[in-house]
């Protein structure tokens, strides 16, 4: 196996998982704050903006490893 296989492979392995934790991450947020909104329907004017922020950051790690996996692919 050349060098080009194994940027490939590692770039893979970089989004694949790095995107795991983002996506549970994710599911868990919107559960918990439906929930919330679920159990106290007058939160949710408070709730909701935490949620999006939370997001956010969980949305940056999933971004974090799609740049890792760029610079695997193209600087290395």
């Amino acid at each position: 196996m050349d060098a080009q296989t194994f940027k490939l492979l590692a770039a893979g392995l970089a989004i694949g998982l790095g995107a795991i934790g983002p996506g549970i991450g994710q599911g868990m947020i919107a559960a918990k704050a439906l929930e919330a909104i679920g159990r106290n329907p007058e939160a949710a004017s408070k709730i909701t903006p935490m949620m999006f922020i939370g997001l956010a950051i969980v949305e940056s790690l999933a971004i974090y490893a799609l740049v890792i996996a760029f610079l695997v692919l193209f600087l290395f």
